[in-house]
């Protein structure tokens, strides 16, 4: 048996972008767990995302691997330093440079070029700084390819999400020495699949594997996800 999955969400989303993954999984014998993070907190911090995985990662008393969706590629490397794991997957994931932050550092560059437009065109912003998505802009975004029938529970999943995060400088000298891909999706409206591909070459010292698809391969391709992630050198 593979060692068991705890899957983390990006910015706006919750756990339960993961179900048809989880599903797929489950369906094949294997253990996945996929936590809330606080990003409707305008208080949390990097350190509130990690202790929030490493809660749920608790269920598993041995290693577990980490895949972590787009912003989540800030929270997973902190995970080695907190509990026992057997590799990390960055998933659509913008990678950090040790001490700096996103918001500072490049987050222009790992955009999508389109990504200003849509999130001006489909954003409101609270009073509190929470950004949200409306529904077209959220398909246009991260769905265009997902299935009609999963599109309305994905959709009403979605969450505010806080920026501190992006702002805070990411608190690791160096990224973790535990085994570790970069799954980077050719058609990404997100993050800027040229800038994925670069990032884990350059921070990682990886070649990212380029897979099908649209920001979102938890929703759109599940079992093609899974088939990735079950013959990962870190599973």
């Amino acid at each position: 048996m593979n060692p068991p999955f705890v899957l983390v969400h990006g910015a706006w989303h919750g756990g339960a972008c993961w179900q048809p993954l989880v599903d797929e999984l489950e369906a094949r014998g294997e253990r996945a767990v996929a936590p809330d993070l606080p990003c409707e907190d305008p208080t949390a911090t990097l350190d509130d995302y990690a202790e929030a995985v490493v809660d749920a990662a608790s269920v598993f008393d041995e290693p577990v691997v980490v895949v972590g969706h787009s912003l989540a590629g800030l929270t997973i490397p902190l995970i080695p330093g907190r509990r026992p794991v057997a590799g990390l997957v960055f998933l659509a994931g913008l990678v950090p440079a040790p001490g700096r932050s996103v918001g500072e550092l490049d987050l222009a560059d790992a955009l999508h070029p389109d990504f200003g437009a849509l999130a001006a065109a489909h954003t409101t912003t609270d009073e509190n700084g929470a950004s949200r998505w409306d529904r077209d802009g959220a398909i246009a975004a991260f769905y265009h390819d997902v299935p009609e029938d999963r599109l309305d529970a994905a959709i009403a999943a979605l969450r505010a999400q806080h920026w501190g995060p992006i702002n805070d400088p990411w608190p690791l000298e160096a990224h973790p020495d535990v085994p570790t891909r970069s799954l980077t999706c050719a058609d990404d409206r997100i993050l800027s699949p040229a800038w994925q591909v670069r990032m884990a070459e350059e921070r990682l010292g990886l070649d990212a594997e380029v897979i099908e698809g649209s920001h979102s391969p938890m929703l759109a391709r599940p079992a093609d996800l899974a088939d990735r992630l079950l013959v990962s050198p870190a599973g």
